[in-house]
């Protein structure tokens, strides 16, 4: 006889305190913290528990007793189901409060660090279409957006847009997205109309079949765009339909590419990118240098706030023009070019090599030749034998991935001891957990979180560590 599971609880008039990771809220009932999405602290609500942990609760809103000052209309009408800007429902003011109180609570906390020489955290010019990538999906099995009938599946099952969290095999078919600028939204939906009016079948994730798959549009700040469609299957003909339309239809694409997926995951890096019409690239700018950014290249997504954010790394760096900087995980090189003018000598490593002849490029188009680039795993390459070869850093710039520093390159940092480091992080819980481990020889003398994702709980730091013995 089955054992019948006991029925989870239903917490009520529960007040939200804060918000937490994930873009998901807080609220704690005796001792026990309570994640519940959609929700912004002062929120006074019923919680329906859904999942029971050992340390925590995840629970959903059920009934709102009173809705908080800090609350504001979501702008997008996929609010609640993309998932994609889970903090639209909040001022923005007060994100970035959470924001910066994000950065302080890892730094106390995880590191038990000191937080000397806070700014107060940098907001993004743009609330909204402030990002130059998305990527779409192209599914068969689409998910109604309507707030009678969510959940149930459409009569034309087939759609355009974000998957929906948690659920590998449905897509919110998006109508507008907030996130990039024009012409985003009017390529995607007249993509995706057009594939309709061809019977073009929309991909099957669970049997792997059907023609259209994904669509990745790339802005820049130049005005150029790139477009790259992703097919599931080679047929010649109807990949020249499609792109055929997309030329005519829209005469303002940079840069117009294609590329057969017949795998089942979604990854294009390691497949050949064709080139159907115009250029293999587009151009961003930064302070007069220009950008070669094709379609594997890595570029930050906000280039307004990047340009800020690696302003903010060269202040904080302090350059008099006769130094030896190292940039860790540099990607294509933007920082290492981009400090290229106030240093001595620049070397950028990376472990990706098409990022690295990327940043090659784009030295040789800028005309900088104090840099040089490295590709190779970080971890493996940094030692004593490639300090003496290349000369000693004076300082390092480190703009690790989320999971932080290698713990194999913070032992060689404690042993060739730079001046300075300038760590930039996307991750303030590995910053932190990684400043840690570096806290017997250096001290933190600034730090300035930066706002590069608006409408979600993602926060970048910037961090200037100063080696103690030249305090």
């Amino acid at each position: 006889m089955t054992r019948k599971k006991k029925p989870l609880p239903l917490l009520e008039k529960i007040t939200i305190v804060d918000a937490g990771s994930e873009g998901k809220a807080v609220a704690r009932v005796d001792g026990m913290v309570v994640f519940v999405p959609f929700v912004v602290p002062g929120d006074v609500v019923d919680i329906q528990v859904v999942r029971k942990k050992k340390n925590f609760f995840e629970g959903k809103a059920v009934h709102f007793h009173h809705y908080s000052e800090q609350r504001t209309e979501p702008r997008c009408e996929h609010f609640g189901l993309c998932g994609g800007c889970k903090w639209q429902n909040m001022n923005y003011s007060d994100q970035l409060k959470y924001k910066q109180k994000q950065v302080v609570d890892n730094f106390e906390r995880i590191g038990g660090l000191e937080v000397n020489g806070m700014q107060p955290i940098l907001p993004s010019e743009e609330e909204y279409f402030y990002r130059n990538k998305l990527e779409f999906t192209f599914s068969n099995r689409k998910w109604l957006v309507s707030k009678d009938k969510v959940g149930d599946l459409a009569e034309d099952t087939n759609g355009l847009g974000f998957h929906l969290p948690g659920m590998f095999d449905r897509i919110v078919d998006l109508e507008n997205c907030y996130l990039q600028p024009e012409p985003s939204n009017s390529i995607r939906l007249a993509v995706r109309d057009f594939a309709k009016a061809q019977h073009f079948g929309f991909y099957d994730v669970r049997k792997h079949d059907g023609f259209m798959r994904n669509l990745i549009i790339r802005t820049a700040s130049t005005g150029q765009v790139m477009v790259i469609v992703v097919f599931a299957l080679d047929r010649q003909d109807d990949i020249r339909i499609m792109l055929e339309f997309l030329k005519t239809s829209f005469p303002g694409i940079t840069s117009l590419m294609w590329v057969v997926n017949t795998k089942k995951n979604d990854v294009i890096f390691d497949l050949d990118v064709n080139l159907f019409d115009g250029l293999p690239y587009i151009l961003e700018e930064m302070e007069g240098l220009k950008f070669k950014v094709g379609p594997k290249s890595f570029y930050q997504t906000n280039s307004k706030q990047s340009f800020r954010l690696y302003s903010i790394a060269r202040d904080f760096a302090g350059f008099s023009g006769d130094e030896t900087v190292y940039d860790l995980y540099c990607g294509t090189g933007t920082i290492t070019n981009f400090i290229a003018g106030s240093v001595k000598k620049a070397i950028g490593i990376e472990i990706v090599e098409d990022a690295i002849r990327d940043a090659e490029e784009n030295a040789k188009l800028n005309g900088i030749g104090n840099v040089s680039f490295f590709a190779g795993d970080i971890a493996k390459l940094l030692d004593v034998d490639f300090s003496q070869k290349h000369g000693a850093p004076d300082i390092v710039v480190s703009d690790p991935p989320r999971a932080g520093m290698h713990p194999k390159v913070i032992s060689w940092l404690l042993k060739v001891q730079p001046e300075k480091i300038v760590y930039v992080s996307c991750n303030p819980a590995t910053q932190a957990r990684d400043i840690d481990m570096l806290r017997d020889v250096y001290e933190i003398r600034k730090m300035q979180p930066v706002d590069m994702f608006p409408q979600t709980h993602h926060v970048e730091n910037v961090c200037l560590l100063v080696r103690k013995s030249n305090l």
